[in-house]
């Protein structure tokens, strides 16, 4: 009986409905499954800890070994600290010597308060007797008000200004004199200083003739006296003579008003500050203001004096710091993975010389298929074995499950290809006994 084969396109159909059958029982059976149990292949791994100095400089000593348990805190390694320590040296006297100036100052400061205090002191009982003068003081001029009208502080900010009035007048009336001077010409200066030398000599030697009245027996001292009295006041009118003939020009003229002018404003200044001073008692007197000066002057140097003593003991501090640093300690409890200095080698700062990891918080990272991904939770517990210890097994717990798929491998675009989609599962496994070492390949099944 001879019977028809289907048309091509339905064999082909049918092989790729076989192949796919058998595709898909081939993938099943190779997905790491028995009785049920899902398992998955990895590495044992955990963080890897890079031991750093924080200084450069050359390595004294390294304290461990590679394979060597440590603890938290245990001193790793140690630099060269000679130089660090001439330093802390240089800074420790100079602490000193600024803790001494400041005690120097501090007592300074103590000696100007003590005395601002006593001038005060001075200058307001001083001023007790004669706080109410002004009360009993009668007005003059056109002033009709009270005496005791005005307040201290306000007749003295008056005063004050009086004599910057009085300054500004005083030294446009030498200026002009000094103008008028020069405008004479030096002839005529010269003729004044000699009349005014003239004055002085002559008045010097009249004293001393007088003085001869009352000597005993003091004819010949008298004679003596009175020829140098006749010679000086010769002198002096032969001085008066020559100035009188040198005022007939109209500028000796203007410069005898300018004299005038100048005298009488220096006067009026004098005056100024002699009123000024009158009221300067008290808290206002120029004693207590110097005092107070004093005492702002020692105050500042105080106040230099701390902050130089904060500093010194900044630099201390920070040297203190560095040399504390030269010492690097173990930051957890682990095993020195890599020793990558020795004695004498220079490092610098940040520079790996050590790395350790903690064994007793190994994890390990496996992939399971997508069409498992539902099958993994958190927490979930699984067993883990190692080549190296082939009939002992050790527990691990889920604590990390992938949010997005990977691709194996990641340039896989085709629609078969999809299949091999994993997630990434990480598990914190246990290690009591510390058998197990980073790096080892191990299994896992889940529970």
């Amino acid at each position: 009986m001879n019977h028809k084969l289907p048309p091509l396109p339905v064999r082909i159909i049918v092989a790729l409905i076989v192949l796919s059958t058998i595709g898909y029982y081939a993938f099943r059976a190779l997905t790491p499954k028995e009785n049920g149990q899902l398992k998955a292949s990895g590495t044992i791994e955990s963080v890897i800890v890079n031991v750093s100095p924080e200084l450069a400089g050359k390595v004294a000593d390294v304290l461990v070994e590679e394979g060597q348990s440590v603890t938290a805190g245990q001193p790793l390694l140690s630099l060269d600290g000679s130089l660090l320590a001439a330093q802390r040296a240089v800074a420790s006297a100079q602490a000193d010597s600024a803790k001494s100036a400041l005690n120097t100052a501090t007592a300074a400061y103590a000696s100007a308060q003590s005395q601002y205090d006593v001038a005060l002191s001075a200058a307001l009982a001083a001023e007790r007797a004669n706080r109410t003068t002004v009360w009993a003081e009668s007005n003059s001029g056109g002033y009709d008000l009270p005496s005791w009208y005005f307040a201290k502080d306000e007749r003295l900010a008056a005063a004050q200004a009086d004599v910057d009035a009085a300054r500004v007048k005083l030294d446009e009336a030498f200026n002009k004199m000094d103008e008028l001077q020069k405008g004479v010409g030096q002839s005529f200066v010269e003729i004044e200083s000699e009349l005014v030398q003239a004055r002085a000599a002559y008045q010097n030697v009249k004293a001393a003739y007088d003085r001869t009245s009352s000597a005993t027996n003091g004819q010949d001292l008298r004679d003596a006296a009175q020829t140098q009295l006749d010679d000086a006041e010769l002198t002096l009118e032969d001085a008066q003579s020559a100035y009188n003939d040198a005022l007939t020009t109209d500028g000796a003229q203007d410069l005898l008003e300018a004299r005038a002018k100048y005298i009488v404003a220096q006067e009026i200044y004098n005056t100024a500050m002699d009123n000024l001073r009158l009221l300067q008692t008290g808290v206002d007197s120029p004693a207590v203001a110097a005092a107070q000066k004093s005492l702002d002057q020692a105050k500042a140097a105080k106040e230099q004096a701390e902050a130089a003593v904060k500093t010194a003991e900044a630099n201390l501090a920070l040297l203190d710091t560095q040399i504390a640093k030269l010492t690097v300690y173990a930051p957890m409890d682990g095993i020195i993975l890599t020793r990558n200095i020795e004695p004498g080698e220079f490092v610098q700062p940040g520079s790996v010389a050590l790395t350790m990891a903690n064994l007793n918080d190994l994890t390990i990272t496996v992939y399971v298929p997508e069409d498992q991904y539902g099958n993994i939770s958190l927490g979930q517990s699984a067993t883990v074995t190692v080549d190296s210890f082939p009939n002992e097994t050790f527990t691990a717990e889920v604590i990390h499950i992938a949010d997005q798929a990977e691709f194996t491998p990641r340039n896989v675009q085709t629609v078969e290809g999809r299949s091999s989609t994993v997630y990434a599962v990480k598990l914190k496994v246990t290690n009591g006994e510390g058998k197990l070492k980073i790096g080892m390949p191990a299994d896992v099944a889940f529970k």
